[in-house]
């Protein structure tokens, strides 16, 4: 039962985090492009009343005319709209899940027995967590300071993009280094996460306010709030589809479970990043497919050194190798615990993932993937079941 019911709060968060996700990055999209894709007003009127800009839509059998102030409209409405509790509730919800599924069990799903650092394979269960808490606190903490240091005015912000990607690039490694495959990912994608979040929490949306108190106090805002605000929400556009893409990438074994993860991630980073430069662009006007096209090379070498090396012609002669009965009796020894339709480890009441591995038919269906996670170390995870280096190797060597 305890176990029915951390599987149901764990649906019931992820899909609170999914909804506020959508809302939080679908309106982020949506204000990016209406920004990028605002005229200079045709009417005399709108223009003397402070008008910057403008855009005519279409959408849902209705018209819409949107306006964005320059300067101070003529007056403020009391109900202005302001958008945080989607990304506040984004945040939450992620970090609650986070817990409830890889904080609760940190020696299973977050430390790395692997890890070339002997420090981080030897890690118990609270030091993993504590270890997480400082890897998503110390990276808001380095990219607020890159951002304070290197563009405190805005002036230096193409620097300043250099200095983050390096710091992604570095996150990266030390994620899969220290912590477990899956949980690196993870990780990565919610240091990034974070500082899009704590960007609305202690930038955006305080430099807002200030400017709305100032507007109502018939005082000229001080521009570097609308400047600072601009920027950091620029900087979480180009977030959003790399941290979508990592946290999804559980799903996926042949990302986390590969000797050279942290080089997959970084590709992947810079490749929606590209991809995300050339739709705000487009909303501009301006066409660069130079972008996208760059960005699908980097997934192309991502496919290339992520592939699983193939073997020698002539090496494997059928009849070769362990026979299925002698893997699905290691399968079931270490395997079968928590991949089976009725797992008996108490944390899990259905096969993770829907894996489950009760028959032969079911391994020789899974053969391909058993090998990867298996050879990669990966599985099972933080070797719970004491496998054996030459029960790796049967199984390595074993052909479906």
């Amino acid at each position: 039962m305890d176990a029915y019911l951390l599987e149901f709060a764990n649906m019931l968060l992820r899909w609170l985090h999914v909804i506020a996700a959508i809302a939080w990055i679908g309106e982020s999209i949506y204000f990016v492009m209406l920004d990028n894709g605002l005229k200079t007003p045709k009417d005399e009127a709108c223009r003397k009343k402070g008008v910057f800009g403008e855009m005519w839509a279409v959408h849902g059998g209705g018209f819409y005319h949107n306006q964005k102030y320059a300067t101070s409209p003529e007056k403020l409405p009391d109900d202005l709209h302001w958008s945080f509790w989607k990304s506040y509730t984004t945040w939450l919800s992620g970090f609650a899940l986070f817990a409830l599924l890889y904080m609760a069990n940190p020696s299973f799903y977050l430390v790395n027995p692997n890890s070339p650092w002997e420090w981080a394979a030897n890690m118990t269960g609270w030091q993993a967590n504590v270890m997480a808490l400082v890897f998503l606190l110390g990276g808001w903490v380095v990219y607020n300071e890159l951002c304070k240091r290197i563009s405190p005015n805005m002036e230096r912000d193409g620097v300043l993009s250099i200095a983050v990607a390096v710091m992604m690039v570095v996150v990266a490694y030390l994620s899969v280094h220290i912590f477990s495959g899956r949980a690196a990912f993870l990780l990565t994608g919610a240091v990034m996460a974070t500082a899009m979040s704590a960007n609305v929490f202690f930038w955006i949306i305080p430099g807002q306010r200030r400017m709305v108190k100032a507007l109502k106090a018939g005082e000229t805002p001080n521009p570097i709030d609308g400047k600072r605000g601009k920027q950091r929400s620029v900087h979480n556009t180009y977030f959003t589809l790399p941290v979508v893409l990592l946290m999804i990438s559980n799903h996926y074994s042949f990302l986390y479970a590969h000797e050279l993860a942290w080089v997959l991630m970084v590709l992947f980073i810079f490749a929606g990043a590209l991809i995300r430069q050339f739709f705000v662009l487009m909303h501009s006007g301006q066409i660069k497919p130079a972008y996208p096209a760059a960005g699908v090379v980097l997934i192309l070498i991502s496919i290339w050194i992520g592939a699983p090396a193939s073997s020698p012609a002539g090496e494997v002669v059928e009849g070769e190798g362990p026979a299925i009965e002698e893997v699905a009796a290691i399968i079931n020894d270490r395997c079968v615990t928590c991949h089976s339709r009725e797992p008996s480890h108490p944390s899990f009441a259905a096969a993770p993932a829907g894996v489950a591995y009760d028959s032969e038919t079911s391994i020789l269906n899974g053969a391909a993937q058993i090998r990867q996670v298996v050879a990669s170390n990966y599985m099972p995870l933080g070797n719970m079941t004491q496998m054996t280096e030459e029960e790796r190797e049967v199984i390595a060597a074993w052909r479906d």
